[in-house]
């Protein structure tokens, strides 16, 4: 099933967004939140989807993502079940992926699944499509490949930034680390196409440089970006860095040995050098990447990027299930 500009359905590639479905969701996400401040308006936020009922199929660890999609479902009053072990589904039984995924459907009205395969959410979403009762398929993650809800919150994050500054629009975004193999910076820089007059900076060593098609997409938007190993001598013209951190699990040799943490790392004299009004994000969890004592100084985001993948989400699931013009009857 095909999202249109008014409707949404499966959330599977960050290239599916258009620049007012971006506009529409921040917009959405702060209102969700400020609903649910008061405790009139959480407890209707509750009643907003109670009818409906969700599954976390989390296959791959997570944290984060599998904790503010499952308290997203909660302040709309879905009810959520999950499977984050394959070990106790009937797939140790030789069930098929597929008839996995279209069992859940038959209980359940949308199935958000983080999986270690690339393209099994794109799969699943091809089975709905098939099928008589089709339920909405989300990406929460799926190996290298993409996370487009990270990449979501992350714009919201940005865009609550530099609010004050004309959004995300013509600003320099600096992307560190393991570009090849993090999917959370990759899924963020397929966003930039709906943006005017930004350039990106890939830091990353030559090993773990973002790869080709990527940067053809870029290149066929008109996006500028510049790649360099060297985080010093861009830092100071960054209107934010985002940080990721080595990506060992996805090693199939020994890939990640060479990998130099020191030249890729944010503390306080890296701090010194950026911008008075730039932010620094990082998706966590974070590695030796990323100092501690960071931490207070207010142009960390990375916390607060935490926090608003919540909300996002809610906007997400409110969006999906058509519901947000009932969102005016709280107000």
């Amino acid at each position: 099933m095909i999202s249109s500009p008014d409707r949404l359905f499966h959330i599977l590639d960050p290239r599916q967004f258009s620049r007012p479905l971006l506009d529409e969701l921040c917009a959405l996400t702060t209102r969700v939140r400020s609903i649910a401040k008061a405790r009139e308006g959480a407890r209707a936020l509750q009643t907003l989807l109670s009818n409906k009922r969700a599954m976390l199929y989390f296959t791959q660890p997570s944290t984060r993502t599998f904790l503010s999609f499952n308290n997203a479902c909660h302040v709309l009053g879905i009810r959520t079940s999950e499977i984050r072990d394959p070990s106790i589904s009937s797939e140790v039984k030789g069930e098929s992926f597929e008839d996995s995924i279209r069992t859940f459907s038959s209980y359940v009205d949308v199935i958000i699944m983080r999986t270690w395969g690339e393209g099994m959410a794109a799969q699943s979403a091809a089975l709905m499509d098939r099928i008589r009762r089709p339920v909405p398929i989300i990406n929460a993650g799926s190996g290298k490949d993409q996370h487009p809800t990270q990449a979501l919150l992350d714009i919201y994050t940005l865009e609550r930034s530099f609010e004050s500054r004309g959004g995300i629009d013509g600003k320099v975004i600096g992307l560190m680390g393991d570009l090849k193999r993090g999917r959370t910076a990759r899924s963020l820089a397929y966003l930039m196409k709906s943006y005017s007059d930004v350039r990106l900076v890939f830091i990353a060593p030559e090993a773990f440089r973002m790869e080709s098609p990527l940067k053809k997409h870029l290149s066929d938007n008109g996006i500028e970006f510049y790649e360099t190993a060297n985080l010093s001598e861009v830092i100071s013209e960054l209107d934010a860095l985002y940080v990721t951190r080595l990506q060992v699990e996805y090693d199939t040799a020994e890939e990640s040995k060479g990998y130099d943490h020191a030249r890729f790392t944010v503390g306080l004299e890296q701090m010194k050098k950026l911008k008075a009004d730039a932010i620094v994000m990082h998706p966590l969890p974070r590695g030796p990447e990323l100092d501690p004592e960071v931490d207070s100084d207010p142009r960390a985001m990375y916390w607060r990027q935490e926090r608003n993948g919540m909300w996002m989400r809610v906007a997400l699931l409110v969006k999906i299930f058509g519901v947000e013009n009932a969102l005016g009857e709280f107000c």
